[in-house]
């Protein structure tokens, strides 16, 4: 039996013993997730030895080398493993300070996720929301009492404008302006998701971009803007 099929038996007993031991939480005393993490371990310190027992057919600077180069192949392995929750932030922390306006999600020092939004060069948070299943950049104004919509996005996002009460007087960079309250079922940016969220739809032409106001931003765990950072909490 060759070494790719011990390897592929290992992974595939072991992924048995997951499916039928997954509802109890445990397969042979060991958490399922720690099983799991030794399901893949065992192939792999049997492929390193295999690597090691190949040296020895040469001089023994050679079986020195290919020792080393095991050793520090699984050193790294190990560290990936043990920091790969740090590598996440770091690459989610260079994506948006490299694409401002990008919402990106990293994990706090407590353990739960934040969204991150960097300013774009116009000095604004502007970023991609999920609005009843549909994507708009809007800008993040802490100013703005709810949630507004241009005429253009309502449509994109599935609201007919046309059928709207424009009763309500708003203020937008273009002056006073008329607006409809509507209800959104549902924003999200990156894991934070609401539902039933009150929100307007400004008229034809007087808003040239959404806001993302406070009737979403409220029931935010926590909202920290600092000098070109914006961090949203659930």
């Amino acid at each position: 039996m060759n070494p790719l099929t011990i390897v592929l038996a290992i992974l595939g007993i072991g992924l048995a013993f997951l499916l039928v031991n997954h509802d109890g939480g445990r397969t042979m005393g060991i958490d399922n997730d720690d099983f799991g993490r030794l399901v893949y371990l065992i192939p792999l310190a049997g492929l390193f030895g295999a690597g090691i027992l190949a040296g020895r057919r040469g001089s023994l600077n050679t079986v020195f080398q290919q020792f080393a180069i095991w050793l520090v192949i699984i050193l790294g392995l190990v560290v990936a493993y043990l920091y790969r929750d740090d590598a996440r932030n770091v690459a989610a922390r260079v994506t948006a300070g490299l694409l401002p306006g990008t919402a990106v999600v990293v994990t706090n020092s407590e353990g739960g996720n934040e969204v991150i939004i960097h300013k774009t060069r116009g000095s604004h948070f502007q970023t991609n929301v999920g609005i009843n299943g549909k994507v708009l950049h809007m800008l993040v104004d802490t100013g703005a009492s709810t949630v507004v919509l241009s005429y253009d996005d309502a449509r994109a996002v599935g609201l007919d404008p046309q059928k709207l009460d424009f009763s309500v007087t708003v203020m937008t960079a273009n002056g006073r302006a008329l607006a409809a309250p509507v209800r959104l079922e549902e924003i999200a940016i990156g894991p934070i998701v609401r539902k039933n969220i009150r929100a307007m739809v400004a008229e034809d032409g007087k808003l040239g971009e959404s806001l993302l106001g406070m009737s979403f931003l409220s029931t935010l765990g926590s909202l920290q803007m600092q000098t070109d950072e914006l961090k949203l909490r659930d």
